[in-house]
């Protein structure tokens, strides 16, 4: 089979205008940024929310593993088939950051036959969103530093300034710096850091905000230090709300391109799955399911983070009410989880399949506490057993979800057909209750016990002083009845990586916690997640090249 990359160059692109006019968008509501791919109007927007909501069906997973599971296949792939069933459909997926593209994870267009296209446009810089993003973000740090080198006003605390710089790349040696150093002019000198930009709570608030006005308000509200009274000192302190705005003007605007089939899809923001709360933007969504029948999304890594911050930060701040959830899987990935090695995945083992299946169940189990019907889409391998096949329909059917199998990889729509038709039978059946897992009114420690317990199965939480201390001064800044945002390992219920399967006997440690006052949520620090990713020891970057011709060569 032919690579991504050569799949998606050879793909039948229609002009972002004819896309368009599948929604009923008027040409002369894009803006262009080329032949293949444009900003939807904010007029536009706001003139069509009033229409009644289409389906709205998320995409979710297993635990991640090395053995693969295909997410954003799946999600492009069931698009492309309900349009070919003829349903107006929309799929809304998250931005690829450069960091995860050039390291190790490689780009989030999807995959085979199931892309989104102008693959290597999207994988890039696209339309230049996560360059104003972390232009805003700067911004704010120079106002930040420069307001303590002119005098101080506000009396920040420089010892507890939380403001960090950020840049899209992976870069380890950026993580821990010293900045402010030569002379008298050149600033205070003082310990500072970057991020990643997709973990900067500005893509947070991009993505939760409902328009420009409630973007304003809520970039107002981000904490950027602590005075010597013990208050936060926010954005709008520094007066830096409306410049971060002006050069958020369009990238708030949702961006339209197309599947390798020409479904439209918009692709509109990339905040981190693991710090914040992994979802494209609340206004692609939204205006997604005003313009379609259906519309497929997804959120990050399993259902464990990215379910679970999808219907208890999203939804509840959109006021968004899911019909239908489908939790992606594959036998290798399963086998995986029941202990058997990477390289001995393409061995028949009912055994290990049996075993690791806990996983998928327990994501099962999970997502039917949100009031949500849901579909086992299983990622079709050539090595995959009709023995291993029966026994995951045998172990589904127990807990009354079906099992479809779906190879959109290698057949595009085509091999999503019976995925497609059981979305459309649960999103008719109308079965769906949808209601969040906690109440906000619980203290932030009930909030984080309620998640790690009936999501994770952990016996508890444990605090840490530090922990504690940081509890205590959240509550008496009046920031405790925000929803919880985890940071955790994404291969694991636990917080340990290397639990795989569905284990119990365990503790969740809550090492810091962070408020990310305008995106809305406090951030609960687990493990050893980390905010600014490292290269591994051969980049993706080292084997991607251009050709003199314009082939682009290594990019996925």
């Amino acid at each position: 089979m032919k690579k991504d990359v050569e799949i998606a160059q050879e793909a039948k692109m229609l002009p972002i205008t004819e896309v368009a006019k599948v929604l009923d968008i008027p040409s002369d509501e894009l803006e262009q940024y080329g032949k293949y791919k444009a900003k939807l109007s904010y007029s536009y927007i706001k003139e069509n929310m009033n229409r009644e909501d289409g389906k709205l069906v998320l995409v979710t997973a297993i635990n991640p593993t090395p053995a693969g599971e295909g997410k954003t296949t799946t999600n492009v792939g069931l698009s492309m088939a309900l349009s070919r069933l003829g349903k107006k459909t929309v799929t809304t997926l998250r931005e690829p950051s450069l960091g995860p593209c050039f390291g190790v994870k490689g780009g989030a267009a999807g995959g085979g036959y199931s892309q989104v296209v102008p693959m290597d446009d999207i994988n890039l810089h696209f339309t230049g969103d996560f360059h104003a993003i972390t232009s805003a973000h700067s911004l704010l740090a120079a106002l930040l530093d420069n307001h303590i080198h002119q005098g101080n006003k506000l009396g920040i605390v420089t010892k507890r300034i939380v403001w960090k710089r950020v840049v899209d790349m992976n870069d380890r040696a950026l993580r821990n710096i010293v900045i402010g150093l030569g002379g008298k002019g050149d600033g205070v000198t003082r310990e500072n850091g970057f991020d990643i930009t997709v973990a900067s709570e500005i893509m947070a608030i991009l993505c939760l905000a409902s328009d420009l006005d409630d973007l304003k308000e809520r970039l107002s509200k981000m904490v950027v230090a602590y005075n010597y009274d013990g208050e936060a000192v926010t954005a709008g302190d520094l007066e830096a709300t409306g410049a971060m705005a002006l050069l958020l003007k369009d990238a708030i605007k949702p961006n339209l391109v197309q599947t390798l089939d020409n479904t439209p899809a918009f692709i509109h923001g990339g905040p981190f799955a693991n710090i914040a709360h992994g979802c494209n933007s609340v206004v692609a969504t939204k205006t997604a399911l005003k313009l379609g029948d259906y519309v497929i999304t997804e959120a990050g890594f399993g259902a464990d983070l990215g379910a679970e911050k999808f219907f208890d930060i999203k939804c509840r701040y959109a006021g968004l009410k899911p019909d239908c959830v489908v939790i992606v899987a594959t036998v290798r990935a399963l086998k995986m989880n029941g202990g058997v090695a990477k390289d001995n995945l393409a061995e028949e083992n009912l055994d290990a399949l049996r075993a690791g299946s806990s996983n998928l169940i327990r994501h099962i189990e999970n997502v039917a506490k949100f009031g949500v019907p849901s579909v086992v889409a299983i990622n079709r391998f050539p090595t995959d057993t009709d023995a291993e096949l029966e026994l995951l329909d045998k172990i589904c059917e127990e807990y009354g979800v079906k099992v479809v199998l779906s190879e959109v990889f290698a057949k595009g729509a085509e091999g999503g057909m019976d995925l497609a038709e059981e979305v459309v039978r649960i999103c008719e059946e109308g079965k769906a209750d949808f209601k969040p897992l906690y109440d906000l009114d619980l203290s932030i420690e009930e909030k984080m016990e309620k998640i790690a317990k009936e999501i994770y199965r952990a016996d508890g939480v444990d605090f840490t002083p530090a922990a504690k201390k940081q509890i205590k001064e959240l509550t008496k800044l009046g920031y405790d009845k925000l929803p919880i945002c985890v940071a955790k390992t994404q291969y694991s219920f636990s917080d340990d990586a290397t639990l795989l399967g569905a284990p119990t006997g365990f503790t969740i440690t809550v090492r810091e916690l962070r408020v990310s006052a305008g995106a809305g949520f406090i951030v609960a620090l687990t493990g050893s997640i980390m905010t600014m990713p490292g290269l591994p020891k051969v980049p993706a970057a080292n084997g991607m090249d251009i050709l003199s011709d314009g082939t682009i060569i290594g990019l996925s």
